[in-house]
């Protein structure tokens, strides 16, 4: 399952898809997947489909931007509707994950292993429960840190929206104030 379907989330579901995997995926929008040949069943962003698509997954990938719909969205509620043993993956945003309700899901059993790229405290502080349990993989909120990032990035801006902003085109990937990202 892919919690935040933007550019992140459908990164990850072609690498999945490109590995057999069924390719579920939870999105403010879902219109706008209609006709996406890479994600098989698309949800809308309720807490009924957030649910859902947490009992049905093996792996729950959250890619969702912060905003006050999505803040402590992954909660107590939704990693009880988790499926057995499922991972949880966050590359999102920290505060998305109520960080107790995660605690004690990974305590009990309900979820096999998390890993981690962000949190809701950075860094994160020496004293959390998340540094001592033995299924939790906490990388330092680096995952856009690949050796060519940098260069992708300044080509972006140099070759595609600098020219865009020149010629007073829309811009691409501006965010949306509205939505909060």
């Amino acid at each position: 399952a892919i919690v935040g379907y933007g550019d992140i989330g459908r990164a990850t579901a072609k690498l999945a898809k490109a590995y057999g995997m069924n390719v579920k995926a939870l999105r403010r929008n879902p219109e706008k997947s209609q006709n996406d040949s890479i994600c098989d069943t698309v949800y809308s962003n309720d807490k009924k489909s957030l649910h859902l698509i947490m009992s049905e997954s093996d792996y729950i990938l959250c890619a969702a931007p912060l905003t006050p719909e999505t803040k402590g969205m992954f909660d107590k509620e939704a990693f009880a509707s988790a499926k057995k043993n499922a991972v949880f993956i966050n590359v999102g945003r920290g505060p998305i994950v109520q960080e107790s309700a995660l605690i004690d899901a990974l305590k009990n059993g309900t979820l096999k292993g998390a890993a981690l790229d962000v949190v809701a405290t950075e860094p994160l502080p020496e004293d959390s429960e998340l540094w001592e349990l033995p299924n939790v993989l906490i990388s330092p909120h680096n995952m856009d840190m690949t050796e060519t990032f940098t260069q992708e990035a300044t080509e972006f801006f140099i070759e595609e929206n600098l020219p865009r902003f020149l010629r007073q085109v829309l811009l691409l990937n501006a965010a949306d104030k509205v939505a909060g990202y």
